[in-house]
């Protein structure tokens, strides 16, 4: 790594910019090979090998799944003014705006698309009193059975443009939400109206980074191109904790941020303080005897994490990595950002530009992007079938 690349990851850009100016260090090296259109920030419509858009969108971890099997987002929404601050830093060469809130957006202002993306989040569904019978019978019953929650426009969309495919995603609970009704209704409207062959299955993240994450994914063809879950293979590794942490023995590239001196140690701010961390244990011994199962998950490096949530800002006790002759400590958000498989396990490479608070609701909202990954080239011999059917039946 350049001097220059140093200062960028030690101090901050601009910061090296000056260094530069002052000739203290050579500026970043200039290739001499042509430049390569590259997948994360965008990619020209002549080499995409199929379209999508990001609905609900995050900070992106359905969008790098597909992006890295040639897709090209043409479509972005995301509510949250700080998830579009960091989605934006990670996917700076968009052509297109990120949207805000999907419910003000008509199906008719959104490009046409080959693929729909969408990890919707789970409310309750307005069916009380109304019989899937019933409700099934009307010519626009996904209305009358999802009117007011956001699945509600992801059926809208998907009924305007008709993609070839759709993949959506989920907190593992979403199956067993309001005694299955809730799942029942969405399987009903993705096949029954919408005419989707569908299928679903839980995946744990543990299987490629070391947290116990398990989510739903529904995939969906517009026609039968014999996809199936099952046939899907998880890899047997198992990752453990000390993979992603930061070492703070010097053979990482100190993080001005995140971690203090040229070793890198994990910044002392960190580490929970002595009030914080006598209240986790007292509470924890209060549910024990109780007989319940509340209280903080201690892990060291050969440990797997519990799920990181979004509220992990608070207290950090679902994942508190323990330290010799002290209270534990958090994971920091490049740790974070490894967990959930944003940066590979020493890397660096994401860009966090929210404050840490920001960070961890985000990273805690998210997917565990190799997870993603393995679905959507799962997907992918699938729906390049799907696509060359249809370019045919238009030439024909």
């Amino acid at each position: 790594m350049t001097e220059y690349a140093i200062m960028v990851k030690q101090a901050g850009r601009v910061l090296a910019d000056r260094a530069v100016e002052l000739g203290f260090i050579d500026g970043p090296a200039q290739s001499r090979e042509p430049k390569l259109t590259v997948v994360e920030g965008g990619r020209d419509d002549g080499q995409a090998d199929f379209t999508f858009i990001d609905l609900f969108a995050g900070i992106g971890g359905l969008r790098r799944g597909f992006e890295s099997i040639g897709g090209k987002c043409v479509f972005t929404s995301e509510w949250d003014k700080y998830s579009q601050k960091t989605y934006r830093a990670n996917f700076p060469d968009d052509d297109h705006e990120i949207n805000g809130d999907i419910t003000k957006i008509a199906a008719s202002d959104i490009p046409a698309h080959d693929v729909l993306l969408a990890g919707f989040p789970c409310q309750p569904f307005s069916i009380a009193g109304v019989s899937k019978k019933n409700a099934l019978g009307r010519a626009h019953g996904f209305a009358d059975a999802t009117q007011g929650t956001l699945f509600f426009d992801v059926a809208r969309i998907i009924a305007h443009h008709r993609p070839a495919a759709f993949l959506l995603e989920n907190v593992r609970n979403l199956v067993g939400h309001d005694k299955g009704r809730t799942f029942q209704t969405i399987r009903d409207v993705l096949t029954e109206e919408l005419g989707y062959v569908i299928d679903f299955r839980i995946i744990d993240g543990r299987h490629w980074t070391p947290q116990h994450r398990e989510r739903i994914f529904i995939v969906g063809f517009r026609e039968d191109q014999g996809f199936r879950f099952a046939d899907l293979k998880v890899p047997e590794a198992a990752p453990k904790l000390g993979e992603i942490l930061h070492p703070g023995d010097g053979s990482e590239i100190p993080d001005q941020r995140f971690t203090v001196g040229n070793s890198g140690r994990v910044a002392d701010h960190y580490t929970l303080t002595d009030h914080l961390w006598n209240y986790l244990q007292r509470y924890k011994e209060k549910h024990q005897a109780a007989g319940n199962g509340f209280g903080f998950g201690l892990v060291g490096p050969e440990d797997v994490a519990r799920t990181l949530s979004a509220r992990y800002y608070k207290d950090g006790s679902e994942i508190l990595v323990a330290q010799e002759g002290k209270p534990p400590r958090r994971l920091t958000p490049r740790e974070c950002a490894r967990l959930m498989g944003f940066d590979e396990p020493t890397g660096s490479e994401f860009v966090i530009p929210v404050s840490d608070t920001q960070a961890y609701r985000q990273f805690g909202n998210s997917v565990v992007v190799p997870a993603v990954k393995a679905v959507a080239e799962h997907m992918k011999p699938h729906l390049l079938r799907a696509l060359a059917s249809k370019r045919r039946v238009a030439v024909g």
